[in-house]
């Protein structure tokens, strides 16, 4: 199974667009509030049902879904929104889509989510997120398993990594059935930070947390490993679920020598058939749906 992430912009230049991440700044929200949140949030639940819908025709059957899904959800419990019943429906309708179609869907939060981060404070919103994010798969009224993942990374390593996987392993273990029993983790593309082998001794081991393998950054963290056995170290993590592994190619292969090794292209030119045939992969490129189109078509 192939996916991608967030965009479809073959529906993005639809008039009217469809898109799921519709959001307001601060001062937008302090002016108009919980009404404005809840007509946010409907149009991005009935547009993630029209992307889905789009995936459907065009057998795709993995997706992630934007995190500004609820926007603003962190300042409202969302049963408070005005339109809780139409949202909640939309949602249920994605959930049966997703379902009965054997669909997976899936979310990311955001580069500032750190649940190990030394700030308390910076804990706190990273647990308040993951946990959102939980509702709403709840919403959705989809499993609470890894197949719907929540996908995270430690995101640092403040100097002592042991000390760091110790308190991503702790806060972890305190969360919410919601968040907890779908949460994975996945390597990183910086050398100091954390390779699979590094994720699969100090987390899964531990707690039981998948890794998702992502090959791009293995390159980067691969501590000796090929990426067949970083693969398979992640793998082994997954038990009876299909693992999920992300796949992107550097802008630097694609003709664009000034990028950052670490920077993805606007699409991939092969997917490694082994990848493919022992996971679901997602396609992480800025083609989006079209890159999932063409890779499949070659």
């Amino acid at each position: 199974m192939l996916g991608y992430p967030a965009m479809n912009r073959s529906l993005r230049e639809k008039d009217p667009p469809r898109r799921c991440n519709r959001d307001m700044r601060k001062q937008t929200w302090e002016q108009k509030g919980l009404s404005y949140a809840g007509e946010l949030a409907e149009q991005n639940f009935a547009d993630l049902r029209s992307i889905l819908q789009w995936n459907l025709a065009h057998d795709i059957g993995f997706y992630r879904c934007s995190s500004t899904l609820v926007p603003w959800n962190s300042a409202f419990d969302i049963a408070d929104l005005p339109n809780f019943e139409r949202i909640r429906s939309l949602a249920r309708d994605c959930g049966k889509l997703v379902k009965s179609n054997d669909m997976r869907l899936t979310f990311h939060p955001s580069h500032w989510c750190k649940l190990a981060s030394e700030s308390e404070d910076t804990v706190a919103r990273s647990v308040e997120s993951v946990t959102h994010h939980g509702r709403w798969l709840d919403m959705m009224d989809l499993p609470r398993s890894p197949r719907y993942a929540i996908n995270v990374h430690i995101g640092a390593h403040y100097g002592d990594k042991d000390a760091t996987a110790d308190r991503f392993c702790d806060v972890i273990t305190g969360l919410p059935a919601r968040a907890r029993e779908r949460l994975t983790v996945e390597n990183d593309d910086t050398e100091s930070l954390w390779g699979v082998e590094e994720l699969v001794d100090s987390v899964a081991a531990r707690i039981n947390v998948p890794v998702t393998f992502d090959y791009h950054h293995h390159t980067f963290t691969s501590r000796g490993l090929t990426y067949r056995e970083g693969f398979n170290l992640a793998r082994n993590t997954w038990g009876e679920i299909r693992p999920i592994t992300h796949y992107s190619e550097p802008a630097s292969l694609h003709g664009d020598t000034s990028a950052r090794p670490q920077k993805h292209a606007e699409s991939v030119a092969t997917l490694p058939e082994w990848l493919r045939k022992e996971s679901d992969v997602m396609v992480e490129s800025n083609g989006k749906e079209q890159s999932v189109l063409s890779v499949r078509e070659d």
